[in-house]
């Protein structure tokens, strides 16, 4: 099992920041631009986790010694079910230094966009504490 799904599925915070490299590139499955860095994307992490309900991984894909990694997961927004999966990338320091999510259906990633752009002055706020 990958560390950062080990850190989700213990909801430990600090343990996912621990393995984000200070140059990582979050891809959102609702914003058009890409955020780089370290404090941006931990924000969007832990306000993340806030917004989905009974987040769960359904499966991994990618053997222990890869670079690549591909977690499915099912999750609630909005009282919406939504299923999705975060691509994760690791360089060679260990750390994860490109994290892309995708989601689907549609209107669960709409309730998902709505949910986090309603945050999105305390994302940013938490990453300018970082």
């Amino acid at each position: 099992m990958h560390p950062f799904r080990k850190a989700v599925e213990a909801r430990d915070h600090a343990a996912m920041e621990a393995l984000l490299a200070d140059d990582v590139v979050f891809t959102s499955p609702v914003a058009f631009k890409p955020y780089p860095g370290k404090a941006i994307t931990s924000a969007i992490l832990e306000t993340v986790m806030e917004v989905f309900e009974d987040f769960h991984y359904l499966r991994e894909i990618g053997d222990d010694s890869a670079a690549d990694h591909a977690l499915v997961f099912e999750a609630k927004v909005g009282g919406k079910a939504i299923t999705g999966c975060d691509f994760i990338h690791v360089g060679e320091d260990g750390l994860i230094d490109d994290f892309m999510v995708m989601v689907r259906p549609l209107r669960a990633a709409q309730a998902l966009a709505d949910a986090m752009g309603a945050r999105f002055d305390s994302i940013v706020e938490r990453a300018s504490r970082a």
